[in-house]
């Protein structure tokens, strides 16, 4: 098979790891300990092994500049909230908000049907921070209730509607742009992240958003750029034939549902690589078994896609209709804050262009 695991990391241009520590530096200058103590706890490195990118890691369809994990998008998430609260509860829920994502996000969340909201792996979140012991000893010897850190949405700075901006969308938008398609260098986002401030929006509510209007006008710009390429029919064409591949897997009994909480991205897809492998040397294959090579060898090999009005023959074919993602912040005024799309018309015309976006009726790639 074309594109093996080591290819891609090999093929990397930066390693994940670094960038990652790198990066968090920018966001805030002193690693709390706490956040260090947590994140070392096996409930959260386990993210350790769970994409930010959704699987678009393991297909030469993109071309990600590496692998930035779960783990570093949550550790980021807790960075930003202590930077803008110094609470430490307000913290540890942004560190624990990802806590139930299993391996390739939110793919699991395609193999719901839950394309739009892509909310559906999140419902365990407070189940899993009920039953980790580990996680109970160090939040009994800090005197912090359960309660306060199993629901992010409750911290406004943490999580807010869709177009406030967050911690959480503030945090992903940086890597993301930077592994997808370079558009964010470390000045750059050095130099952008520093015009954050903290306001208040229009319900009273704490709010991140920035100081200067270029630099709110450079977020949203990059934001609305990267999330256009989310509605592209090759991340939904990624995600969902990924998603397929996943649940032919699992009928075949090469993985289960607790597969994708136990075991890391790598670790699965050394596993359908050998297992196609193994299988071209047999003469006589299982129908299923088949169905999941033609499936998993079409994901690891497709370099383009094909846009069409209808479906394609003889090619693996999507249409959806999937989560739109995009910011309109608050830029800080004399009076007070204004939304970035009040004061800038150039910005709103961005913005109605995304929301209006729609890409081909069908996306399709061959079988391969």
């Amino acid at each position: 098979m074309e594109n093996t695991v080591e290819e891609n990391e090999a093929g990397s241009r930066i390693d994940g790891k670094t960038y990652a520590k790198a990066y968090h530096s920018i966001l805030c200058d002193d690693m709390p300990d706490f956040i260090l103590e947590y994140s070392s706890l096996p409930i959260v490195q386990r993210l350790d092994g769970v994409g930010l990118l959704c699987g678009t890691d393991w297909t030469p369809l993109f071309d990600n500049k590496f692998f930035y994990s779960r783990l570093d998008h949550s550790i980021g998430v807790a960075l930003i909230i202590w930077k803008f609260t110094h609470d430490k509860v307000q913290a540890l829920s942004g560190l624990f908000h990802d806590i139930a994502s299993p391996a390739f996000s939110h793919v699991i969340d395609f193999r719901n049907g839950d394309f739009e909201k892509q909310e559906s792996t999140e419902y365990s979140t407070r189940e899993m921070i009920n039953d980790d012991l580990f996680l109970s000893e160090n939040l009994f010897h800090d005197g912090i209730y359960k309660y306060e850190i199993d629901d992010y949405h409750k911290y406004p700075i943490a999580d807010n509607p869709i177009p406030g901006l967050n911690a959480d969308r503030l945090e992903y938008m940086y890597p993301s742009g930077a592994a997808l398609d370079g558009t964010w260098t470390f000045g750059q986002i050095k130099d952008n992240y520093s015009f954050t401030s903290l306001l208040k929006n229009e319900k009273g509510l704490d709010e991140i958003g920035f100081s200067d209007m270029d630099a709110a006008a450079k977020y949203t710009e990059k934001f609305l750029n990267i999330s256009t390429m989310l509605q592209k029919n090759e991340d939904k064409l990624s995600m969902k034939l990924l998603a397929d591949t996943i649940s032919k897997a699992i009928e075949c009994g090469f993985l289960s549902d607790d597969d994708l909480y136990e075991l890391d991205e790598v670790s699965i897809v050394r596993c359908f690589d050998r297992i196609i492998r193994e299988n071209q040397r047999e003469e006589i294959v299982a129908e299923s078994i088949t169905e999941f090579a033609k499936l998993w060898g079409t994901f690891r090999q497709m370099k383009k896609i094909e846009r069409s009005d209808s479906p394609i023959k003889n090619a693996y074919n999507i249409s959806l209709q999937v989560k739109k993602r995009y910011v309109d912040p608050l830029v800080k005024t004399s009076t007070g804050a204004e939304r970035l799309s009040k004061i800038n018309s150039g910005i709103a015309k961005q913005i109605e262009d995304f929301l209006n976006f729609k890409d081909s009726e069908y996306g399709a790639v061959p079988w391969l």
